[in-house]
């Protein structure tokens, strides 16, 4: 076949091969045009519902990480930072809650020192120290005895050639994990080690010291009853607060199991002075957010009317495009707040949220801000839960296997691949056409270039028989 179609022409002087495909490339224009038009809107359409679905799943997204960000949500204030902070814990509804709470004491975390050595690379010498966590029983300053902590075991830690300066064995306290933190703390006069553990009473620790007879000097590191060489700066305990009146203990400063869906931070101890913790919605976030709500909600719908305009839209009659039109188009009645008491908002148009006739939405700020003023928290709910709740129900709804889109867009699938194989088809047809014409020519052309070589031969003789005379 390659060798026809390169000597095509040679005999007739014609370009056969051009011709073929000029021929062939007439043959099939209308159904080549025509297959080019359809995979044009195919794709157009395809693209419109892609927009569609990830703008709706986009309208969810956004109002998922509003809700997330906690702005919208009733927020707990202390009426004395300085004293006590507090925040909301995520997800948690503190609508209503309030507590008086009195900082009586703060948690602490035990610090020992060691003495003072020259600087960070002084050797301390080798052996084991053991590490031991628990309640210390105090004699005065010194450690008179320790009830372990449930479920911990003592860790050791190896000091010898490598790690016996004191920068090492700050190194190997902290390499161990034994849930104490050393740092070596230098100035004019030198060097010390200070070793500090957890916050709370039962995170106390002692330690002993087993030293290598032939590099003595761990000794002063020990901190165990008969043998504390190293001082105590300050003692383990736990913090102790009072929640409307009842005293409790827990072994940090941050709290989050005695007020509800409240941690509480505290600052400062001052026994004796009750903090009130009160809550407050957050009424500025939420008239925003519903103003961002309606703005999205019209650039959305607005892609969704055009896409879908009888004259002119790609998805013009298609079905997924009108359900999805439908399904948002009924958003402001549908109820998001199913759980509504007597007088609190049900749907968004009770919000003062209301549909034009061209399907976007208009908002009345006095409406809002009234609805706010006397419930709050209905408002609260109906944003933090139920919209973005029907938002997942409308995509779903749309995009689940047989939903409006989610059909539409198996249509035209099966469309696109319909058009492949009609493309196929259409391409298997030209080869066929385009072999056939090209045999047809390279047989036009042998028979032209006999032809022109009997042509010659005559010529010739002709010629001979001329001079002869």
């Amino acid at each position: 076949m390659t060798s026809i179609t390169q000597a095509l022409g040679q005999g007739a002087g014609i370009d056969t091969k051009a011709l073929v495909g000029q021929l062939v490339d007439a043959q099939f224009a209308n159904r080549t045009r025509e297959i080019g038009t359809r995979q044009e809107k195919l794709t157009a359409q395809i693209s419109a519902l892609s927009r569609l679905r990830s703008g709706l799943s986009g309208f969810s997204t956004a109002l998922t990480s509003l809700v997330d960000s906690g702005s919208l949500s009733t927020q707990p204030a202390s009426a004395d930072p300085a004293v006590l902070g507090v925040g909301r814990l995520p997800g948690a509804n503190v609508a209503g809650l309030s507590a008086e709470v009195e900082v009586r004491q703060l948690a602490a975390a035990q610090v020992v020192t060691s003495p003072l050595l020259p600087g960070r690379a002084a050797p301390v010498g080798r052996g084991q120290l053991t590490i031991s966590l628990g309640t210390v029983d105090w004699a005065g300053d010194v450690p008179n005895g320790l009830a372990p902590r449930p479920g911990s075991t003592p860790v050791t830690v190896t000091i010898g050639e490598g790690n016996d300066s004191l920068q090492g064995l700050a190194s190997a306290i902290n390499a161990a994990r034994a849930g104490l933190t050393a740092s070596v703390i230098s100035d004019a006069d030198g060097a010390r080690l200070s070793i500090k553990g957890p916050t709370g009473v039962e995170q106390g620790f002692t330690i002993t010291a087993a030293e290598d007879p032939a590099a003595p000097g761990l000794g002063a590191f020990a901190f165990a009853p008969g043998a504390a060489a190293m001082a105590v700066t300050r003692k383990a305990a736990d913090s102790v607060v009072a929640v409307d009146g009842v005293a409790v203990r827990r072994p940090g400063n941050s709290i989050t199991d005695l007020v509800p869906g409240i941690r509480l931070d505290l600052v400062r101890a001052d026994p004796g002075r009750a903090v009130a913790v009160t809550t407050a919605p957050q009424t500025a976030g939420l008239a925003q957010a519903v103003a961002d709500i309606v703005a999205t909600y019209n650039e959305l719908i607005n892609i969704a009317r055009a896409d879908t305009d009888p004259v002119a839209g790609v998805l013009s009659g298609d079905a997924g495009g009108r359900a999805f039109m439908a399904q948002l188009g009924g958003l402001t009645n549908r109820p998001i707040n199913p759980a509504a008491a007597p007088g609190e908002p049900l749907t968004l148009g009770e919000l003062g949220v209301a549909t034009g006739r061209d399907g976007t939405l208009t908002l009345d700020p006095a409406r809002l801000q009234r609805v706010l003023a006397d419930t709050p928290a209905a408002v609260e709910r109906m944003l933090t839960v139920g919209l973005g709740r029907e938002l997942r129900q409308i995509s779903s709804d749309l995009t689940r296997r047989g939903g409006g889109i989610a059909a539409s867009e198996a249509g035209f699938q099966r469309l696109s691949r319909q058009l492949s194989e009609e493309q196929s088809e259409l391409t298997r047809e030209a080869d066929q056409l385009r072999t056939r014409l090209t045999r047809q020519f390279a047989g036009m052309d042998a028979r032209v270039s006999a032809y022109r070589a009997t042509q010659s031969f005559l010529d010739q003789q002709i010629k001979s028989w001329t001079a002869d005379r």
